[in-house]
């Protein structure tokens, strides 16, 4: 009889239904960039943020999934085509989110979750790791009802119910999903095969970084009038994104993954370096895209706290996620990369004091440089290992 687990004999591969299985995760980044775009003040960002960490926690639960199970296994490949169903139309859903299409986006996701968890928790429960998916399966059928009761509520009720039920789920792990009658997990049952899980929340790195460099190329082809001042911010925008892509994926991400692989308590490790860690760096890469594109569009345009906030607090977002990151997996303070945050901040509250002095395409250039900083300051032999 054939299990259903994924071998151990070796370093788990991603394999096509993955990458295919990734493809709807496309679609919901960009409507994220989209909606974060559309809605730029707090009210707006704190919704955004919201429905990011939703669809960064449905996405994570199907990494940790195949990291265990065989996503080749027939039950598994069923069960990954129904999420990407699911998972469309939770990403379809999202810019009426906290609108009209509140229920579709809660039912989306409740099905999502919970599905997967039950087809997972039926189908490996003569497997050790069977039990703590039926203690995920049980918290999040809790958590279901709060999703669904927060969209039928509308209004504040809704922000307050779905706030409570993503608390409920991102804290769940931290005590091993805890029920009564049922007991708990330890994270010395989640053992994880770590080099198939840092090559995951690479590639969902990479699929943040593209959402960057699409919006760069599209907002250039929209523009109706291509000035001096547009082609500098597309080439500096574009700079910003390479100096992203080559901070992170130089030599801590490959070292990371051996770290976490060669650790006593993988899943331990594993849950903060990349369930948990990874959430800023994400972010900060997706405010960074809103931040192009209207640096793009308005290169010497007004400075609004919305471009302030995006052009330079996506940047500072994602070195402050990486070098949580680096403090997780490698231990330390990554000073080069506080000190960067620490510029962008106190220039971001400088030009907001005096919004007219600045353009928008300075404060990209700004960006651009101090990012670029780092990323070169980090490149070292590709043997060592990143601390900085």
């Amino acid at each position: 009889m054939t299990t259903i687990l994924r071998p151990r004999d070796g370093a788990a591969k991603v394999v096509p239904i993955e990458l295919f299985f990734d493809l709807v995760y496309v679609f919901a980044i960009t409507q994220l960039s989209h909606l974060l775009l559309e809605h730029l003040g707090a009210a707006g960002a704190a919704r955004t943020l919201l429905l990011t960490l939703a669809v960064w926690w449905a996405w994570m639960y199907a990494t940790w999934t195949t990291n265990y199970l065989d996503p080749d296994h027939p039950t598994m490949r069923l069960t990954l085509a129904a999420m990407m169903l699911a998972g469309l139309s939770m990403a379809a859903a999202l810019p009426e989110a906290f609108g009209p299409r509140a229920l579709w986006f809660a039912a989306s996701y409740v099905v999502l979750q919970v599905g997967r968890s039950l087809v997972v928790a039926v189908a490996a429960r003569r497997e050790p790791i069977g039990h703590t998916f039926r203690l995920i399966l049980a918290w999040q059928v809790v958590s279901a009802v709060v999703w669904i009761a927060g969209a039928l509520a509308g209004g504040t009720g809704q922000v307050v119910l779905w706030v409570a039920a993503l608390l409920m789920e991102y804290v769940a792990p931290w005590h091993g999903y805890r029920m009564p009658f049922l007991g708990r997990a330890t994270t010395a049952e989640w053992a994880i095969d770590g080099a198939h899980m840092a090559e995951r929340c690479q590639l969902f790195v990479m699929l943040a970084l593209g959402e960057s460099v699409l919006v760069t190329g599209l907002t250039l082809a929209e523009g109706e009038h291509l000035s001096a001042a547009t082609v500098a911010a597309f080439g500096v925008a574009f700079l910003t994104s390479v100096a992203m892509w080559w901070l992170y994926f130089d030599n801590s991400a490959e070292a990371a993954a051996e770290r976490v692989a060669a650790a006593d308590d993988t899943g331990r490790l594993g849950r903060s370096a990349y369930t948990y860690s990874h959430i800023p760096i994400v972010a900060g890469v997706i405010v960074a895209a809103v931040g192009d594109e209207l640096a793009i569009a308005h290169p010497l345009g007004p400075v609004s706290t919305g471009t302030v906030l995006t052009v330079l607090g996506g940047p500072a977002l994602f070195l402050a996620g990486h070098a949580v990151f680096q403090r997780v997996v490698f231990g330390g303070l990554p000073g080069g990369r506080l000190v960067a945050v620490a510029v962008l901040v106190l220039t971001g509250l400088l030009v907001l004091a005096a919004p007219s002095l600045v353009p928008p395409v300075a404060l990209a250039v700004l960006a651009a440089l101090v990012v670029g900083t780092v990323a070169l300051r980090d490149t070292r032999p590709r043997t060592a290992v990143r601390s900085a």
